[in-house]
């Protein structure tokens, strides 16, 4: 969520994965740019700062500038549901440590656009890409908790770690699901701790106080990341643990 977080990342991120002994790291680019999206610039400083796949959400096409790369680069993914026709594409698959992994981008349709089916589109890519890869990551980025639980819950030993975003609040459901797949429903966000949901406190309560429309702005003050770490077992390919990360 803006400027200051994506600063505090470049800082801090490549050390946190070290301390931590992460192999691979997805950052959810979908606010980077003030809120709204993400600029190409941005999506190339949190690449250098320690993310390897950038996946987006309902913001992926407010800024035009990132059409070219969304296209162009395998390490930036849009939601997969969104039109053929739309820049990018909603999946892609990255070597990390000898491994074939799969990051698929996908959006709920629940209180969101009117995209096609997430379930029918994974199901398509998983069997388009039968054998291509090793292991499988999703972004699920949707509204209702529901919705996102039951993504999991269908691709559950289909898909080893499934993570949500779009609400920016971290839940405490993270789990390993009955066929050893690692879930949790929303991972939060890196953003202004003094905020609601990133946003300008005084801005958010004048909206919903008068009900009248107005542009939100990043908050201001000490910056707070999340997130949820997972320990995958390469041999059974399956999850081992998965924890909140807060720092």
């Amino acid at each position: 969520m803006g400027k200051n977080a994506l600063e505090y990342l470049g800082k801090t991120l490549w050390k946190k994965r070290e301390e931590l002994g992460v192999d691979f790291t997805v950052v959810n680019g979908e606010n980077a740019s003030d809120i709204y999206g993400i600029s190409k610039a941005d999506a190339e400083l949190l690449l250098s700062s320690g993310a390897d796949l950038i996946t987006l959400g309902n913001h992926a096409f407010s800024r035009r500038d990132i059409f070219d790369m969304l296209s162009d680069s395998e390490c930036i993914i849009r939601p997969a549901n969104y039109p053929p026709l739309a820049p990018g594409g909603g999946y892609t698959i990255l070597n990390v440590c000898g491994w074939r992994i799969l990051g698929i981008n996908i959006m709920g349709t629940a209180l969101m656009e009117s995209l096609a089916c997430p379930f029918a589109t994974v199901d398509r890519i998983l069997e388009r890409e039968k054998g291509n890869y090793d292991f499988a990551v999703m972004d699920i980025h949707a509204e209702s908790t529901s919705e996102k639980i039951a993504l999991g819950r269908y691709f559950d030993g289909r898909i080893s770690v499934m993570f949500g975003t779009h609400t920016h609040v971290s839940t405490a459901d993270e789990q390993i699901l009955p066929l050893g797949s690692g879930y949790i429903t929303d991972i939060g966000m890196t953003g202004p701790k003094n905020s609601i949901i990133g946003s300008d406190t005084k801005t958010v309560l004048d909206r919903m106080r008068t009900k009248i429309s107005c542009r939100l702005t990043v908050g201001d003050g000490d910056t707070e990341a999340s997130g949820a770490l997972f320990d995958l077992d390469t041999d059974t390919k399956k999850v081992r643990s998965v924890c909140r990360v807060r720092f």
